[in-house]
């Protein structure tokens, strides 16, 4: 096992993320390397994707207060009659889902498209708190029911902000 600072997708890509590092745990699989994902309690595959994941998992922990037992990596969704998977699920002491995470690489730009995905996620699971990080941009989202639709924050909200 050794420690990362910033992840090499292959040789000529290195992505450094606009969240704070940690002590990883990372471990070579075969010709693959693999981080452990404390919440799923499992080595998962090192993608650029997975990369931000466990970043910003470990930003909302140790930065903005959120319970480790109360967020869910590959949470599973009905959407139709579609099996999806949300990238993060928060959820309140209730077990009520109150924010999802969806993730992109960091070459990847936050458009329109993710949006509209991480949306027709939120059809079903209602909640009132939205965000999509591609690991150097972050938009977090309040959603208005009333008024259907949503506002940018300019900030992260703390767990606590989000349940009250």
């Amino acid at each position: 096992m050794w420690r990362l600072n910033r992840f090499s997708a292959n040789k000529d890509t290195m992505y450094d993320l606009n969240l704070p590092s940690f002590d990883t745990k990372i471990r070579k699989k075969g010709d693959r390397l693999e981080i452990f994902d404390p919440l799923r309690k499992k080595y998962v595959t090192l993608t650029p994707e997975e990369w931000v994941r466990q970043h910003f998992v470990h930003y909302l922990i140790s930065e903005k207060q959120f319970p480790a037992s109360l967020i869910a990596n590959e949470a599973g969704i009905k959407l139709n009659s579609l099996s999806k998977r949300c990238d993060t699920v928060v959820y309140n002491r209730q077990l009520e889902p109150v924010m999802i995470v969806e993730y992109k690489r960091p070459d990847v730009t936050i458009t329109q498209e993710v949006f509209n995905q991480i949306t027709r996620y939120n059809s079903v699971l209602k909640v009132h708190y939205i965000i999509v990080s591609n690991g150097l941009v972050h938009h977090c989202c309040q959603m208005d029911y009333e008024q259907q639709s949503y506002h940018y924050l300019t900030e992260i909200p703390t767990y606590q902000e989000i349940t009250q």
